[in-house]
């Protein structure tokens, strides 16, 4: 059974540390008890979560990634991938292990270098080999934006308004079963698990009467979450690094990866107020928010948020409307408890993607690995279309007719 978590509206917990734009993450393995649950971690800079980083819109980030991993019941090789960022002319800085680079290994370093450009708000980092940042490589990041359009709405962006949302394991990822379930849902690094110790949970200090802008970033491996903080509404002013029309809500649903900023009004009486996250995963205690539930959540809570400045999008307005239409049905064998897309697993290729385009390769049907990699044409719509099917997989099963479709412009960088 897992645990939801919720902490207190009260005393200052903000993250650990704060580096940028420009600094060095030293990955290295420590012991932690997050949860009062003693394991092994791989950590950036020695935290869970690791820290923040940041710069302003129009600066370029400078970060060396020093491999010092040695726990040898988890992976020692690493990357790290800039999670929402375009990476606009630095395809090379993704961070991809495979895809746009080889994996560093243990003793070696690599400096990340990648200008901000146009963008701005909250995004996140994370390894990107393997299933390893469920072992704790992963924190958040943000762009400030000198000339932010929602500036007037909050008084307070620091960060101690970072607030994020993790599940947590108590088994390393490199012997995860099949369908791996989290034991405990961290805030802020902390959280408890059932039958565990009576740990203290994060808190956040507001002082009466102020506007704070928080910067909710789930960096779940699995599940997603319902926030909320009790007696008080969020207007949402950001998702994903995209500035939105205020909507005001009284939880936000997020899913792993996903980003809202919200402003907190401090307008009620002097108090604390708990601060909850409930995730999806059945078990849970009080847990509601499965099925047909989720679903609609997720549907209403999209049709709701408008961007800020009306955007074009491209294509057609109906399913098929793109110029190019791909389909992603993802299983799973029983056997091998391997997933494929389109009946293809992905197997890691012995040269990355990138370096084989470099060396000459012309189409995707030259590259490797065979049938994971899907060709486009420059300037064209593309719609991904993504049916529910493999428990456990990127839609759950459990929303089993949900179509999720993704319309996008291919523009090559």
């Amino acid at each position: 059974m897992h645990f939801r978590s919720f902490f207190l509206l009260t005393i200052i917990s903000g993250v650990a540390c704060v580096i940028g734009p420009n600094g060095v993450l030293t990955i290295k393995n420590f012991d932690i008890s997050p949860d009062g649950f003693t394991r092994s971690a791989t950590l950036a800079e020695g935290t869970f979560p690791g820290p923040l980083l940041k710069a302003n819109k129009g600066s370029t980030f400078s970060i060396r990634v020093n491999d010092k991993l040695e726990d040898t019941t988890m992976d020692l090789a690493t990357s790290i991938h800039w999670h929402g960022i375009f990476q606009k002319n630095t395809n090379y800085e993704d961070g991809v292990s495979f895809v746009t680079q080889c994996p560093l290994i243990p003793h070696e370093s690599f400096e990340y270098m990648f200008p901000t450009g146009e963008q701005a708000g909250t995004f996140w980092y994370h390894s990107h080999f393997k299933a390893q940042y469920c072992d704790g490589l992963r924190g958040p990041l943000v762009i400030y934006d000198p000339d932010d359009p929602h500036r007037s709405l909050y008084d307070i962006d620091n960060e101690d308004t970072v607030i994020t949302l993790a599940d947590w394991y108590h088994y390393v990822s490199t012997i995860a079963p099949a369908i791996a379930e989290f034991n405990s849902t961290l805030i802020n690094g902390k959280g408890r698990y059932p039958g565990g110790p009576n740990v203290s949970l994060a808190v956040v200090n507001v002082q009466q009467g102020l506007r704070y802008r928080f910067r909710l970033v789930s960096i779940s491996c699995d599940p997603n979450y319902f926030f909320s903080i009790d007696s008080h509404n969020m207007t949402v002013i950001e998702a994903d690094g995209n500035n939105v029309q205020p909507l005001v809500v009284d939880s936000i649903q997020i899913f792993a990866g996903q980003r809202y900023s919200f402003v907190l009004h401090a307008g009620l009486s002097i108090d604390n107020y708990w601060i909850r996250a409930l995730p999806n995963a059945s078990g849970i205690a009080g847990q509601n928010y499965t099925g047909l539930t989720t679903l609609l959540s997720f549907i209403i809570m999209g049709h709701r948020i408008r961007p800020l400045v009306p955007t074009p999008v491209p294509g057609k307005p109906f399913v098929g409307g793109a110029d190019i239409n791909i389909n992603l049905n993802a299983t799973r064998n029983a056997t091998t408890a391997n997933f494929s897309v389109n009946g293809v697993t992905f197997d890691l290729p012995t040269v990355p993607v990138l370096l084989q385009i470099l060396s000459g390769a012309q189409k995707a049907s030259d590259l490797v690995p065979k049938g994971s990699i899907y060709g486009l044409a420059r300037n064209m719509s593309v719609e991904l279309t993504i049916p529910a099917g493999a428990a456990g997989g990127p839609v759950s099963s459990e929303c089993n007719r949900t179509v999720i479709v993704i319309l996008m412009r291919a523009v090559i960088y």
